[in-house]
């Protein structure tokens, strides 16, 4: 359901200021991005590998998937998806309800887009969310790898925990940090320009707000490509690596090192296509996701009355809250004519 612009209540004039809007959209928003586009997750995962089984070499996303499906099965591509759902829950939710929040703050009333504003609000929320998401990430991507020992959640975590203690699970957390900050602030400032050139009323409209996630995305995805292969060498700690290290790879400066001395500059680079592929769809499910229930939830609200004596909405589709408020703006302005 697309907002028309004469509606009564525009969509960037909701209620939508309680952080339990956020948190609910941030959530189903977080949960929807990860688990649809899971499966080219996994492939990201396995194309990264500096030194990869000759049976896991693969000539692109598709022959990645083709093989993993051919001599691993079916359900290979998503294995450790309920570790990954378990996180990302919780993190978005913080992570959208932070950036609302923060970027209000910061606006200190005034309207328009600011990306400098947009870009600092985003980096901050990602400090929330990265904190949340690691570990999950960590078991999510041990599980990936060709060979993963690991069949199901638990499994992974007490034999990591077992190995390499507590500390592994934000082993890459000072990397991922150094990914996300920028990648979240390009992404944030990204989408909201893109708003401004094909929504500039701000109403809710699912094809721009899908279409300025795949685009944000996609070039934040390409842009922070080699931190995140660093970041995947810190979580698998794969086995050639060690290797060549004689050791576990340590930190950032650690995994920099490695990359470059195991594969060349090209290194930081690899799995660049099923990165963008991945991020692309997945911000886009994002942000239509987020923004739909941020608008119904507020829709909801605003036809219910914030709480007590409203009505029942429980079940109501947006164009039925649409109908209800205009039967209800009609009704009002009635009684306003009535009383002049």
């Amino acid at each position: 359901m697309w907002a028309d612009s004469d509606d009564v209540d525009e969509y960037e004039s909701l209620p939508t200021d309680k952080v339990s809007t956020y948190l609910m959209a941030g959530a189903m928003a977080g949960i929807g991005e990860h688990c649809v586009m899971y499966p080219v997750d996994s492939v990201k995962t396995r194309m990264q590998s500096l030194k990869p089984n000759p049976e896991a070499t693969y000539r692109n996303i598709f022959d990645a998937f083709y093989k993993i499906i051919r001599y691993e099965g079916l359900w290979r591509p998503v294995r450790g998806i309920n570790a990954v759902a378990a996180g990302a829950g919780p993190a978005h939710a913080l992570y959208f309800a932070c950036y609302e929040k923060i970027k209000k703050r910061l606006a200190h009333g005034s309207s328009g887009n600011n990306s400098l504003r947009n870009g600092l609000a985003g980096a901050t929320a990602t400090i929330f969310h990265d904190a949340i998401m690691n570990p999950a990430e960590v078991v999510k991507q041990r599980m990936q790898v060709y060979g993963s020992p690991y069949c199901t959640v638990s499994s992974c975590v007490k034999d990591v925990m077992w190995r390499e203690g507590p500390r592994a699970f934000y082993r890459s957390y000072p990397t991922q940090l150094v990914m996300n900050i920028p990648f979240h602030a390009l992404h944030f400032a990204t989408y909201e320009c893109m708003q401004e050139l094909m929504n500039e009323h701000r109403e809710y409209n699912p094809l721009t707000h899908g279409a300025s996630g795949a685009v944000a995305g996609g070039i934040a995805a390409a842009a922070t490509t080699p931190l995140d292969v660093c970041k995947t060498l810190l979580n698998t700690q794969e086995d050639g690596a060690v290797a060549h290290r004689h050791r576990l790879v340590r930190g950032l400066v650690d995994s920099i090192r490695t990359v470059y001395e195991m594969q060349g500059f090209a290194g930081f680079f690899r799995g660049l296509p099923a990165r963008v592929v991945f991020q692309m769809p997945a911000t886009a499910i994002a942000w239509s996701v987020y923004e739909f229930f941020k608008y119904t939830i507020a829709q909801n609200r605003a036809v219910g009355g914030g709480g007590g004596g409203g009505v029942d909405t429980a079940y109501l589709s947006p164009a039925d809250i649409h109908s209800t408020l205009r039967v209800r703006t009609i009704a009002m302005a009635a009684s306003a004519d009535k009383k002049s």
